[in-house]
């Protein structure tokens, strides 16, 4: 058998030895899609997902944005006696995610209702 060489390729995995070892398995890690960042308005107790972004710096955008829509309606927000939301930004999973979320409209909260 010219050519062919008795040793175990270097991509191949090592056999456990007789004394009980067990071979390591790696753990997967999350993947990057399964972590995002989250946009939550919070309006008295109700927390609400308003949008979510793969960067924390697109989220950041948001929430500013966001504040400043709700900065330009405050007067208005005032004299109908709303209370302002306020945003924040903080990780979140996909799967923790409602089945049924959709994102929030920047001034949704005012047709009356906290969507």
């Amino acid at each position: 058998m010219a050519g062919f060489s008795s040793r175990t390729p270097p991509t191949a995995p090592r056999p456990a030895t007789g004394s009980g070892e067990a071979n390591v398995v790696p753990l997967r890690r999350p993947r990057a899609e399964d972590s995002l960042w989250a946009v939550i308005a919070s309006l008295g107790r109700q927390d609400r997902i308003a949008e979510i972004y793969p960067t924390r710096e697109a989220a950041l955008a948001d929430r500013s944005w966001r504040a400043a829509q709700v900065a330009a309606y405050a007067g208005f927000l005032a004299g109908a006696r709303q209370p302002l939301p306020h945003y924040s930004v903080a990780p979140i999973r996909r799967s923790d995610l409602p089945k049924a979320w959709r994102p929030l409209p920047a001034l949704g909260f005012l047709r009356g209702t906290f969507i």
